[in-house]
């Protein structure tokens, strides 16, 4: 495991150096809207391409695979992992979570930048892997407007919310450690800052 992380970073370093595009990481609670900021994001800037990621959760009324994640059985999930095909990975709720590096290095070799939506943990794996990753947090105004975005959604049980509320509580508690924290309150603000913050990175990477 050690030699498969030790020849991973090695990899993203040259890609790196390179002068390649960025792996931007964009991480929040669920039902604090991040989906719909990065849709706005993605629509925005033309540099940006979502990071597809593998799960082994069901998908909810209206995803599509290969559109929102590849959703695949749990036994070709741990396969991937034992292959070090995953630039990282996660159990989240009982599910996995993960992002194939064979489609990282596909999108940040043409020069784009690879926006991933994962969770805190992932996140904090892809930081270790790739400390030049850009990290940002998206925050709920208040953990009450988080309750009331949770229940509209109106797929989960109250158990199963109770369970992502608490969640949401250990994640915000690990807000500090991104480069960034934006609050999403209004999402046309919200959305302007993350345009923001990755034209001022991208400024940041070229000197």
């Amino acid at each position: 495991t050690d030699l498969i992380i030790w020849k991973m970073q090695r990899k993203m370093k040259k890609l790196n150096n390179l002068g390649k595009g960025m792996v931007i990481v964009i991480s929040g609670p669920s039902g604090v809207g991040k989906g719909t900021l990065i849709e706005r994001l993605l629509k925005e800037d033309n540099n940006c391409v979502f990071s597809i990621s593998a799960t082994t959760r069901k998908p909810r009324p209206g995803e599509e695979h290969g559109v929102n994640y590849y959703y695949i059985k749990k036994e070709e999930f741990e396969e991937n992992i034992r292959n070090g095909k995953m630039l990282e990975y996660t159990l989240y709720n009982g599910n996995y979570y993960g992002t194939l590096l064979t489609a990282t290095e596909a999108v940040t070799e043409q020069g784009k930048d690879l926006v991933l939506d994962i969770e805190v943990e992932g996140a904090g794996n892809v930081k270790r892997k790739i400390p030049e990753a850009l990290t940002i947090f998206i925050m709920p105004p208040a953990e009450e407007e988080l309750l009331r975005r949770l229940k509209k959604r109106g797929s989960e049980t109250e158990e199963e919310i109770a369970a992502r509320l608490a969640t949401a509580k250990r994640e915000m508690a690990l807000a500090k450690n991104y480069d960034y924290i934006v609050v999403n309150d209004d999402c046309d603000r919200a959305v302007n800052e993350l345009k923001e913050i990755i034209m001022a990175e991208r400024e940041k990477r070229r000197k």
